[in-house]
C-alpha cells in the first residue's frame, strides 16, 4: 500500500548458511546439459482483459464485448481519454455505485490482479470484488474492499482458491459520482508456492500488477515454482523476486553453483548465459538466495537460473546482503517463517572496477543502482493472512549498489512506504488497507 501523500501517488548449523548464502565469487560456472528440464514455467492465465476491444461510450446500462468475453457494464463505459488512467488506450471507467460484471464463465481462479485509479482529478473511491461460482446466480465478495485514490494505475492481486467456474464483478461502493479506472484484469490459476493460500510466494500481493503475457515484457510475471518473478526483458534482470521461505526450506542440499540461461523465456527475447557477468566487476546476484533453498537439488538449482540476478557490487552481495540472509534464516529456528521481497530500481552502480557503470554484458544487462528487500516476520501457523496485523515485524532494506558499502544491513533500514514512493510499486496489497498503513510506515529497530 502507498501512502494517501504518495498516491495522490513480500534451521540448519551457522556453517551451512555462511555456506550457501554467499551467492557469487563472479567465476564462471559449468552450465547444465541440454536435457536439464529445471527451468520456469509461467503462470496459468484464465482470463485477461484490458479493454483494448469493444466500445461503450454511455454509462447507460448494458452488455459490452471486449477481447475476453461479454460483460454487463452498469453505470460503467470504456473510456479514452487522456484523463483516464489506462495501460494501452483504453480502461473501463465506473462511477456513483455502478459495476462491471462478466457474462461468462472462466475455469479456475487462484489470483486475481485488478488495475485501479482515479479518473481524471476526481476524488477517492472505493470498490470490492465479487465473485460467483454458480453462473452468476449469487455472488459472494472476495477479500477487502479497495480504496483508489492515486491518478496512476496500481495493482492488487486477491488470492481466492476456486477450482471450477468463476464470473467476476467489480462493484463501485463509495464515493458518488467520484468516477474510477479499471484495467488490466487477469485470472491465474497457478500462484507459485503451495498454492494462492498459505505459503504461495504471492500471497502479499503482486507489486507491479505482473502479467504472464509477452504484452507486458518489462513486467513478466513467471512462477517459477520455489519463487515467482516480475521478469524486465529490457533490463535482463527482475524488476521483484517474491517468495515465502519456513524452515522445510532449508535442508542439507549444496549449493549447485549451476549458472545457466532461462531457456524457458520468449521466443526471441535476450538471454543472459553464465558468464555474461564476467570481467564486470559485479556478482551475479541472488535474487532468492541458494541458501533460502536447500531442501532438495531441483530447489537448490532453481536459484540459479539467470533470470533470478542482478549485477549486485561484490561487497554489497558477499557482506551486506549475505549478512542480512543469514540473519533471516535464523528468524526460522526462533518458530518464525517470513515472506520476502526482494528487487531493485534505478541505473548505474559501482562494482570492483571503479566508475560508475550502467550497463554489463555489451548493453544488454542494465545495472541497479539501488537494492532492496521487505520481509514479513510471523510466528509458523496457519491462515497466514489473517494471522499479519499492525503489530507484525516488517524489515524494509534499501542499499546503494556500491562497492563501498557498509556490511551492517540495519543501517540501511528503511520503509516499505520509502520504497514504494521510489519504485512505483504496491507492496503488501494483499493485506487489509488498515494493516498496510501501519505497518509499511515505520523503521524496524529489532
Amino acid at each position: 500500500m502507498r501512502t494517501l501523500t504518495h498516491r495522490l501517488l513480500w534451521i540448519a548449523v551457522l556453517s551451512v548458511f555462511i555456506a550457501s548464502c554467499t551467492k557469487d565469487d563472479n567465476q564462471t560456472r559449468p552450465t547444465p546439459s541440454s536435457t536439464d528440464t529445471r527451468e520456469a514455467t509461467v503462470e496459468a492465465i484464465t482470463l485477461s482483459e484490458n479493454f483494448e476491444s469493444g466500445t461503450k461510450a454511455a454509462y447507460a446500462a448494458a452488455n459490452v464485448t471486449p477481447g475476453s468475453g461479454s460483460w454487463y457494464f452498469d453505470e460503467a463505459l470504456i473510456g479514452n481519454l487522456s484523463t483516464d488512467a489506462k495501460t494501452g488506450v483504453a480502461s473501463a471507467r465506473i462511477r456513483n455505485t455502478g459495476s462491471i460484471t462478466m457474462n461468462f464463465n472462466a475455469t479456475g481462479a487462484n489470483t486475481i490482479s485488478i488495475a485501479h485509479a482515479v479518473f481524471g482529478s476526481d476524488g477517492s473511491s472505493t470498490w470490492q470484488l465479487w465473485i460467483s461460482t454458480n453462473n452468476g446466480s449469487t455472488y459472494t465478495q472476495t477479500g477487502s474492499t479497495i480504496t483508489s485514490s492515486s491518478t496512476s494505475l496500481q495493482t492488487v492481486t486477491f488470492n481466492v482458491n476456486v477450482t471450477g467456474n468463476v464470473r467476476l464483478s467489480i462493484r463501485k461502493v463509495s464515493g458518488g459520482s467520484n468516477r474510477i479506472n479499471i484495467d488490466n484484469i487477469t485470472i491465474n490459476t497457478t500462484g507459485g508456492g503451495t498454492g494462492a493460500g498459505d505459503n504461495s510466494h504471492l500471497l502479499l500481493g503482486n507489486p507491479s500488477g505482473a502479467m504472464a503475457s509477452i504484452a507486458f515484457p518489462t513486467n513478466y510475471l513467471v512462477d517459477q515454482t520455489y519463487y515467482s518473478i516480475s521478469y524486465n526483458n529490457a533490463r535482463s534482470t527482475p524488476n521483484w523476486v517474491s517468495w515465502h521461505l519456513n524452515s522445510n526450506d532449508v535442508g542439507s542440499t549444496s549449493r549447485q553453483d549451476d549458472f545457466r540461461p532461462n531457456t524457458a523465456l520468449p521466443t526471441g527475447w535476450y538471454q543472459v548465459g553464465s558468464g555474461s557477468y564476467s570481467g564486470s566487476g559485479f556478482d551475479r546476484g541472488h535474487n532468492c538466495p541458494s541458501g533460502d533453498r536447500t531442501s532438495s537439488v531441483p530447489a537448490n538449482s532453481s536459484t540459479f537460473l539467470m533470470t533470478n540476478m542482478i549485477p549486485q557490487a561484490p561487497q554489497n552481495n558477499q557482506q551486506t546482503w549475505n549478512n542480512l540472509e543469514i540473519y533471516i534464516r535464523s528468524l526460522l529456528s526462533a518458530g518464525n517463517e517470513v515472506y520476502i521481497i526482494m528487487g531493485n530500481y534505478g541505473t548505474g552502480g559501482t562494482g570492483s572496477n571503479g566508475g560508475t557503470s550502467t550497463s554489463i554484458d555489451n548493453g544488454h544487462v542494465t545495472v541497479p543502482s539501488n537494492v532492496w528487500k521487505v520481509i514479513v516476520v510471523i510466528p509458523d501457523g496457519n491462515n497466514d493472512l489473517s494471522r499479519i496485523s499492525t503489530s507484525t515485524r516488517v524489515i524494509a532494506v534499501n542499499t546503494p549498489n556500491i562497492n563501498s558499502i557498509s556490511s551492517d544491513w540495519k543501517s540501511y533500514r528503511t520503509t516499505v512506504d520509502a520504497i514504494e514512493s521510489a519504485t512505483g510499486y504496491d507492496l503488501l496489497s494483499g493485506l487489509p488497507a488498515n494493516v498496510q498503513q501501519v505497518i509499511e510506515a515505520q523503521v524496524d529497530n529489532l
